[in-house]
């Protein structure tokens, strides 16, 4: 969560809100009912733009070493067992990290990585009773220990789950973790979870939309960028756990949420929203694509490859994304806009750094999007992203972390490597 959410626990806004339908798309696809995945082309979309496969190989290899175990790596080791991801610019370690990392261990196949930190992250963060048993703390100092919020962010507990879910299938549940266990410890948890003591569902039931936090008045709105309808299906397919029909019809709840949250000219999106798609004006940030909206396209186009629900209108929002960006140069635009695509006034900070670049992170998932990009020219932007590289900008900043995960992630998926994690013989 790039947010300041510590601003947000401070500050509850409540929100009114109407509930809207659902998206309802190819109703009739067989594998709806089933609890396999429908045949998947994972696309390497590097090797069609002229790259070799061991070049590929080596490139994705650096920025796994990188991050996981350079000398500026974001992945710390504690005793025999545990480790963790820290957002170092922020001085903690947060879901958002920590599941990103697992969910990068599980597809790239590193059982070690995975358990060390799902050990670490269910011995510090998950909370083992009260209202918000089986949730986690969103942050913590990793110096102190001490817990920056006992709140929960919703998006690490979709990535907590789905990686889960993943390891379950890939490694199986007999190897010192039940993987299959944990994930529905928390899926079931949520469930329980009714307002009691002000703690709610990570989705909010009357909307079938992610809640920006599942408490207090963060529960009547949400983030597009944690609007994940792949992990829904893959939870449908996956969890088992009786929801299963629940889970696809939030997956398309979240198709037409995005039809709705993103600019109809520029394919931008505000970092926070109602349900409606409208901007929700938070206290500590004016409204505008940041940070967190990076992540969008990204999402974007996993649910393109890995589902292909809503393929028409995806095509169409990675051509006006993409078109936007290359409107403000290609090797040159900036990284926050106002939604119609002009300079913001205010601009968010970046742990203690306030400045507008051209960042690595949104160069990776604008990247993802030529996925779903039909036009030729979209390779443009592949090529962009081969290009680039996980170092200091010139004026010294540095941010392994956020840079780093959406960098590594964004060459997973145009590699055809970033996948759906299907049940392995064990």
């Amino acid at each position: 969560m790039q947010c300041l959410k510590f601003g947000f626990m401070l500050i509850l806004v409540i929100v009114s809100f109407k509930p809207y339908p659902a998206f309802c798309q190819n109703k009739k696809q067989g594998n709806q009912l089933t609890n396999k995945a429908a045949p998947v082309a994972y696309r390497n979309l590097f090797h069609e733009a002229g790259y070799s496969q061991a070049a590929i190989d080596q490139k994705i290899a650096k920025a796994y070493y990188d991050i996981f175990e350079g000398p500026n790596r974001v992945y710390f080791e504690v005793g025999d067992s545990m480790g963790y991801v820290s957002d170092l610019k922020n001085h903690d370690a947060r879901t958002e990290g920590l599941s990103y990392g697992m969910m990068i261990a599980v597809q790239l196949n590193k059982k070690d990585v995975f358990d060390r930190i799902w050990r670490w992250s269910k011995k510090y963060l998950q909370h083992q009773e009260g209202p918000r048993e089986g949730y986690f703390a969103w942050s913590i100092n990793v110096k102190t220990m001490k817990k920056n919020s006992e709140g929960s962010a919703s998006d690490g507990e979709l990535y907590y789950i789905t990686s889960l879910l993943f390891a379950a299938n890939r490694w199986g549940n007999n190897t010192g973790i039940h993987y299959y266990n944990e994930a529905r410890r928390i899926l079931d948890a949520m469930w329980k979870k009714d307002g009691t003591g002000g703690i709610y569902n990570l989705i909010n039931t009357q909307h079938k939309q992610i809640a920006f936090v599942p408490e207090g008045s963060g529960y009547n709105w949400t983030d597009p960028s944690y609007h994940l309808p792949a992990f829904y299906e893959v939870w449908a397919m996956y969890a088992k756990d009786g929801h299963e029909q629940y889970y696809r019809a939030c997956a398309d709840t979240s198709r037409a949420f995005l039809h709705r949250a993103c600019h109809p000219v520029t394919g931008l999106n505000a970092d926070y929203t109602e349900f409606s798609g409208a901007p929700h004006p938070a206290p500590w940030m004016p409204v505008g694509f940041r940070y967190d909206s990076w992540r969008v396209p990204m999402n974007i186009a996993m649910d393109y490859v890995w589902f292909g629900k809503d393929k028409t209108w995806q095509e169409e929002y990675a051509r006006r994304f993409q078109n936007f960006l290359r409107s403000k140069g290609i090797n040159t635009f900036e990284d926050q806009f106002n939604l119609d695509g002009s300079r913001p006034d205010s601009i968010l900070q970046a742990g203690s750094v306030k400045k507008l670049r051209h960042s690595l992170g949104l160069v990776a998932t604008a990247a993802s999007a030529s996925l779903i990009n039909k036009e030729k020219s979209s390779l443009d932007f592949v090529h962009a992203l081969w290009n680039a590289k996980l170092e200091p900008y010139e004026d010294g900043y540095f941010d392994p972390y956020y840079d780093g995960l959406l960098y590594l992630f964004s060459l997973m998926h145009l590699s055809g490597k970033y996948q759906i994690v299907e049940p392995q013989k064990h």
